[in-house]
């Protein structure tokens, strides 16, 4: 069994680390540190953390002006608000002017079970990727979040991260580099593709693994840079296998399976299924709704069978 790490306490131990390394990084929060675990780089540096309280649209707007001066401010709130009621200033100032500003969205997908759709973030890789300039990055795992939060900072440019609540089993070794723009080819195979983003990860390898009890081999990609994507993958896995299953806590339209599409559609068109959220959720355990609307293994393999039997 994988050791299990929530995404949102690596995220606060790298922004911690990362402000004892780089004097000009900030942070910003919206009275929700506790949660978001921003809190923990507040706790070391007072001087350079500010709770704005909840007012989300004049927390990017002082960011983009402590970016103006030099600095590198990270901005964290629950995803959903950070993807709607800030989005004005995100991108009026932040992406037009493409200042260095890293938005830190955390509680995305499903994983703020319990306060139900209205907390639920399923829009916010469509709103953030359609925004030009904007980078868009999925973190899966404890090691690829510590990664990604270090990588920010030296960045040109605006970037969003996507951060989940939840505890996620480790998929990475420590010390694993990213690149953004690039993903990572986890398993092969000849039959169909899988690309996930975010914490649905294992449960794509876990899908891969029912597959192959079945005899269909199936390649695993982890698409963690969700813009800019990484096409050359992407179309590899097309030519490879001819049939690609997109994976994503977030809705089947604007998000991965999308950028997917849009890269295929151009360059080497296959079938493609988009497996995500078709409407919004409900409150309960995240368990249960990862499973009721098909996101664990065992409806991920139900929706790549048939998917070959509709490319045969």
């Amino acid at each position: 069994m994988a050791e299990r790490i929530a995404i949102r306490d690596a995220f606060g131990e790298a922004l911690r680390e990362l402000g004892a390394a780089n004097k000009r990084v900030v942070a910003l929060d919206a009275d929700v540190g506790g949660s978001t675990k921003s809190v923990l780089f507040g706790k070391e540096f007072p001087e350079r953390y500010f709770n704005v309280g909840i007012s989300e649209l004049n927390m990017v707007n002082m960011a983009a002006g402590l970016a103006l001066e030099g600095f590198v401010p990270y901005v964290n709130t629950f995803a959903v608000f950070l993807a709607s009621r800030a989005l004005d200033p995100v991108q009026s100032l932040i992406a037009y002017d493409q200042l260095n500003v890293r938005l830190c969205g955390t509680y995305c997908g499903l994983s703020d079970s319990y306060d139900g759709a209205s907390h639920q973030a399923i829009t916010d890789i469509a709103a953030m990727r359609a925004i030009p300039h904007m980078t868009v990055l999925c973190a899966s795992d404890a090691v690829q979040t510590r990664a990604l939060v270090h990588q920010m900072a030296d960045w040109e440019g605006p970037a969003y991260l996507r951060l989940s609540r939840a505890p996620a089993p480790v998929v990475y070794h420590s010390g694993t580099a990213f690149e953004i723009g690039k993903g990572v080819m986890l398993r092969e195979g000849g039959d169909l593709a899988i690309l996930a983003t975010g914490t649905v990860l294992h449960q794509a390898l876990a899908a891969a693994e029912l597959l192959a009890n079945q005899g269909v081999q199936a390649a695993v990609a982890d698409l963690y840079s969700v813009e800019p994507i990484d096409r050359e993958l992407v179309i590899a896995c097309a030519k490879k296998t001819g049939r690609i299953l997109t994976v994503e806590e977030h809705s089947a339209r604007g998000g991965l399976g999308s950028a997917v599409a849009e890269v295929l559609a151009e360059s080497w068109p296959v079938p493609v299924s988009i497996l995500g959220a078709e409407d919004f959720a409900e409150s309960g355990d995240l368990d249960a709704l990862l499973e009721k609307y098909g996101y664990k293994a065992e409806s991920i393999a139900l929706r790549a069978q048939a998917l070959l039997r509709k490319g045969r």
